[in-house]
């Protein structure tokens, strides 16, 4: 494996380390095309802004230091300036303009909620048997796709369904047949690996290599060390063995400036 477009920073709050032991680390281990891809700025527009994501007077910096950090190590490995995106209908546009205006490359979304998260908006991680739920999920994932600006989709896996698996089943496939249509790859996600959390979710998994969805990897690294982890990757290619995933390698960055 010689990429990963999944990295975090301390500017998310919930990240350690410096931006530039994430590139000596991703070096050591081979790892050529790589991208920093942090919790996208947002302000509501009652003034509030969440403590779980780079805020914006950090934004700018933000940019500033990969772009010297790419500058720097650029006869070594290539680096990609982007953000890790939720889809929020009402406020996806401002979120994409703000963050084309300070110089960000691409998106990846990781829809950790199912509604804006400061007004009361589920996150997505937490265990629901509610029919809604589902397909609010799966809703925004799609709309996601369709919007054109995501490179990937981060952590499909990771809504959190404890009801019907049945479903569980269709919904989720339809997922795997918009990723197909649509060209837009999924993400066996190696922090859920490491972490030992409910994704990857094997039953996910299954329905991506039926319907045969483009399917590639993230480090999701918060911290340096997995900048590179290899134990975890032995674990995704099992899983692209197990249910004969269209497992892609490198996914085709989509320049949200030309968007």
């Amino acid at each position: 494996m010689d990429f990963n477009y999944h990295t975090h920073t301390y500017r998310c709050h919930h990240a350690t380390g410096k931006d530039e032991e994430y590139v000596k680390r991703a070096i050591e281990g081979g790892i050529k095309y790589m991208g920093f891809s942090d919790h996208i700025p947002f302000i509501c527009a009652d003034g509030f802004e969440s403590g779980y994501r780079v805020t914006v007077n950090e934004a700018q910096e933000y940019v500033e230091s990969i772009s010297a950090l790419r500058e720097k190590y650029k006869d070594k490995i290539d680096i990609k300036i982007g953000f890790e995106t939720e889809y929020y209908p009402e406020d996806f546009e401002k979120m994409v303009d703000f963050v084309k205006k300070i110089g960000a490359e691409y998106l990846i979304l990781g829809q950790h909620y199912l509604g804006n998260e400061h007004y009361g908006g589920n996150h997505s991680i937490i265990p629901t048997d509610k029919e809604e739920d589902i397909k609010r999920y799966v809703s925004l994932v799609i709309s996601a796709m369709e919007s054109g600006y995501i490179t990937y989709i981060a952590h499909p896996d990771m809504f959190n369904f404890t009801g019907d698996i049945e479903l569980y089943r269709k919904e989720m496939r339809k997922i795997c047949i918009a990723s197909r249509e649509h060209n837009v790859p999924l993400e066996i996600n190696f922090l859920g690996i490491y972490d030992g959390r409910n994704y990857p979710n094997e039953n996910f998994w299954k329905l991506a290599g039926e319907e045969q969805c483009p399917v590639t990897f993230g480090f999701d690294a918060h911290n340096p060390e997995r900048a590179y982890d290899e134990k975890s990757l032995q674990k995704a290619e099992e899983i692209v063995k197990k249910y004969n995933l269209n497992f892609i390698g490198k996914p085709e960055i989509k320049p949200i400036q030309e968007i």
